[in-house]
């Protein structure tokens, strides 16, 4: 099957009977004829949605897309109107991903740029390697809860985990927080117990540009699932960072 397509500001793609392939060629040719608005209907576990994309085209999808959405992406905003599965956000350079449902794990694994912004729950592994030089920051906002080993290896950039909707009785995190972590920061819209947190990582007081930060990040999170920032950074957030630059600094003994 071709995946020729006309040039056009708006491009409408149905994926029902198309295989991951033609679905991605014609989301590739769509963006490359010049294509600024793609929608993508009845998306049914397709694997590499937006991956390697480079053009500033809005791809907002209907359904669940499959494993490795928006890998290598680097300028794209995706927006999911469902869940995403396994892998979003792999290695991506710059762009953003906006997921209305949940995340499956590795969300956001070595990702180098951009913005992901999940409404719901993240897997297992939330920003392994997420890594950072210079600028720009990659920030990653899960507004619910996030599974074991989120932030392991990471070497810089952004993760906040915001908790809302969960029970009480419901850990924010996962164990092993941190484990490996080396740079950046991770904050948390409540604390997390001790025995929970890897043995490279500790608490550390917010200051003016955390607290910048956190506004910058939160408020678009908020804007872009109608919620109201005032009221979500209205509650206690605790900071953690790597106790050492060095990644094997203890050699993982506790």
């Amino acid at each position: 099957m071709s995946t020729e397509l006309p040039e056009a500001e708006t491009v409408s793609i149905d994926t029902r009977q198309l295989h991951y392939r033609q679905l991605n060629g014609r989301i590739r040719c769509a963006a490359q004829a010049g294509a600024r608005r793609i929608t993508v209907r009845n998306v049914c576990g397709q694997r590499y949605i937006g991956c390697g994309i480079q053009q500033r085209v809005r791809i907002e999808l209907f359904g669940t897309p499959g494993n490795d959405l928006a890998a290598f992406m680097d300028g794209p905003t995706i927006l999911v109107r469902g869940s995403g599965q396994d892998g979003v956000g792999n290695t991506m350079t710059s762009g953003e991903v906006v997921i209305h449902g949940h995340a499956g794990d590795v969300l956001a694994y070595s990702l180098r740029g951009g913005r992901l912004f999940v409404r719901g729950d993240a897997g297992y592994r939330c920003a392994i390697h997420m890594k950072q030089y210079t600028e720009p920051v990659p920030v990653v906002v899960v507004g619910g809860r996030v599974g074991d080993y989120a932030g392991e290896y990471m070497a810089g950039g952004v993760l906040i985990v915001l908790g809302l909707d969960r029970r009480p009785d419901e850990p924010l995190t996962g164990n092993w927080l941190g484990t490996g972590m080396h740079n950046g920061a991770i904050y948390l819209r409540g604390d997390v117990q001790d025995h929970q947190m890897g043995a490279e990582i500790s608490r550390a007081d917010l200051d003016e540009a955390d607290r910048a930060r956190l506004a910058e990040a939160v408020g678009r999170f908020a804007e872009h699932f109608e919620l109201d920032p005032a009221e979500i950074l209205g509650a206690k957030f605790t900071k953690l960072i790597a106790t050492s630059l060095r990644p094997y600094g203890r050699l993982y003994v506790y």
